[in-house]
């Protein structure tokens, strides 16, 4: 696995924007991962959503592409030497993405998101 989707690069593919889709399905091969985060920040759009069941199958197709990465001891702890550097700096963002960049980091994985300005405040965080 080389690449770890934030919640927001899942949606564009949900949504099947065609740019998401490519660059998405042309990274899959190489091995996709998404945080248990993402999936239910997903799941959460997914219920509150106009058609659930559509969009539930969509994210069951998603799930075909991208393995669900838990969070372990091993992340909680560099979750916490993250926020707790973001604080000291006063650059703090939302514990959900340092959740999501704590995962990337714990398996070296190269974060797809667009939300650059708040990952590029981590240091050690690969952002695609």
């Amino acid at each position: 696995m080389k690449y770890l989707v934030d919640t927001d690069r899942a949606i564009d593919w949900l949504n099947g924007r065609p740019e998401a889709v490519e660059f998405i399905s042309a990274l899959a091969p190489e091995g996709l991962g998404l945080s248990l985060l993402s999936l239910g920040e997903l799941w959460e759009g997914i219920h509150f959503s106009d058609d659930p069941m559509a969009n539930e199958r969509g994210l069951r197709r998603f799930l075909r592409i991208a393995d669900v990465l838990p969070l372990n001891r091993a992340i909680m702890k560099r979750f916490a030497q993250i926020r707790g550097q973001l604080r000291r700096d006063g650059n703090l963002i939302g514990d959900m993405d340092i959740l999501i960049a704590a995962t990337a980091l714990h398996h070296d994985l190269v974060l797809l998101t667009r939300n650059v300005r708040h990952f590029e405040r981590i240091p050690g965080v690969q952002l695609g």
